[in-house]
């Protein structure tokens, strides 16, 4: 039931088309699919999906798709998408963000926008994706191991902690920061059952703080992208103007224009000090998807550059580990990745990127190896589902090969003559050329260690 306080204060709106919108919300929800530009393209990806797809109009490798349950599919597990509402993959596209650079993505569970992220900035790009809740956490590193990115640092902190920690270093900041979930309305009851004016209030105050600390990361010249799924003025416009207010080293940036084509002006609110237009809102009733507010700004290149990345705090592993680790990667691997580094967290053992990463907080600083046991190192999945397709030993399975649903079962496989010529030894497993997971060849069969938690139910 959708909170008639909240639809007397839609009412009154500027500018707002109330009558469509209170229809729109007597609709389903909407959802879409990611292309995982990382494991696939729209053309290999489609074919093997069992439901039709229709181009989503502002965001490239994008489709609207039902909300079936996709979980279960090979291309799923294969992480060759990602399942999103089409507004929240446009909060990303709307910042259009280019190779290569430093992004960090303060609030970032359960994954959608990381990934995306990820993807979007290559594998030469550094990603630092952060999540306060432990929880979480562990969601949102479930999903950039499943998507396979190999650039990414996950980390369970503070956003002020970061900010002490890197200063104004990154290319682009995204803060999709935590809120009232009035755009969530039509998907979530809980969001609906939970709304009050009281907590708008304070996820406004939350947002601030977030934003200040958005602040000092970017660097000169560098961007920050503000979204919330929610409607409310005070959680969207009053805080960017009171932001602009306090940094005039900041400006609004216009979005891409597919993003402005389906999307609503920002509103200019009684005494707002700034021209707050090129803010986007996104309402159900002028595009399908779910409500988001999204504000693209820039930091002037003749900002000061105040404070600095504090030092590295990530172990380096001692010589023999070191030598054990680069000659089990050499057995393992076709090349040992570049511009990566051997890093230990705990008893387990990183690729990590040539980065530096905080001596606390950290979820998973890049890509696991494996886990230290004994003077050997047993393959982590990560490892798979990641550079699979740089594995010395590979079984790559077609859409029709019925081994697919026996591996993701757990079960262990038989290999083909072709297949096992490839020599005992650990080995990735494919789907049409997306690494899955992990497993050992031992003469003609295929000993499964996919992991129990993301097996499929037999």
């Amino acid at each position: 039931m959708i909170p008639q306080k909240f639809l007397d204060r839609m009412r009154q709106m500027p500018g707002f088309d109330f009558a469509a919108f209170e229809t729109a919300l007597e609709t389903p929800a909407v959802r879409a699919l990611r292309v995982n530009t990382l494991k696939a393209t729209a053309e290999k990806l489609i074919p093997l999906l069992p439901f039709s797809l229709s181009p989503l109009p502002f965001g490239e490798n994008a489709f609207y798709a039902p909300s079936d349950k996709v979980g279960a599919l090979p291309a799923h597990h294969a992480g060759m998408f990602y399942m999103q509402d089409p507004s929240a993959i446009s909060t990303v596209a709307a910042a259009a963000p280019g190779r290569d650079i430093h992004v960090i993505d303060l609030c970032a569970a359960p994954g959608g926008k990381s990934t995306q992220l990820a993807a979007a900035i290559g594998e030469n790009g550094i990603l630092v994706a952060n999540e306060y809740v432990s929880a979480r956490c562990r969601v949102l590193q479930g999903n950039i191991e499943r998507m396979g990115a190999k650039n990414a640092i996950v980390t369970n902190l503070p956003t002020e902690t970061l900010a002490d920690f890197y200063g104004p270093h990154f290319d682009l900041v995204v803060a999709d920061v935590p809120c009232s979930g009035e755009g969530m309305f039509r998907k979530y009851e809980v969001a609906s059952e939970e709304w009050s004016t009281e907590n708008v209030a304070m996820c406004a105050t939350r947002q601030r703080e977030i934003l200040e600390n958005a602040a000092r990361l970017t660097r000169p010249g560098g961007r920050l992208l503000y979204s919330t799924c929610t409607f409310s003025l005070e959680e969207n416009e009053q805080n960017i103007d009171a932001f602009l207010i306090k940094h005039p080293d900041f400006s609004l940036l216009p979005v891409t224009a597919q993003i402005a084509r389906h999307t609503a002006d920002g509103v200019n609110f009684d005494g707002c000090a700034h021209d707050l237009t090129l803010c986007r809102r996104f309402y159900p009733h002028l595009s399908p998807g779910e409500g988001q507010f999204v504000a693209l700004l820039q930091r002037s290149e003749a900002a000061p550059q105040i404070g600095t990345m504090t030092r590295d705090g990530l172990t380096a592993p001692d010589k023999k580990t070191a030598s054990e680790a680069i000659a089990f990667l050499q057995e393992l691997l076709s090349e040992i990745p570049q511009g990566k580094r051997l890093a230990v967290l705990r008893d387990t053992l990183w690729l990590a990127p040539d980065f530096p990463i905080p001596s606390k907080g950290v979820f998973a600083p890049g890509v696991c190896v494996g886990t230290l046991q004994k003077g050997r190192i047993e393959p982590h999945h990560q490892l798979a589902a990641a550079y699979g397709n740089s594995y010395r030993r590979k079984i790559d399975l077609a859409a029709a090969d019925p081994r697919v649903l026996d591996y993701l079962r757990g079960e262990e496989i038989p290999l083909n003559t072709t297949e096992h010529l490839h020599g005992n030894g650990y080995a990735a497993l494919l789907y049409c050329g997306a690494p899955v997971g992990g497993g050992k060849i031992v003469s003609d069969r295929f000993k499964n260690h996919y992991p129990k938690g993301l097996r499929n139910r037999r």
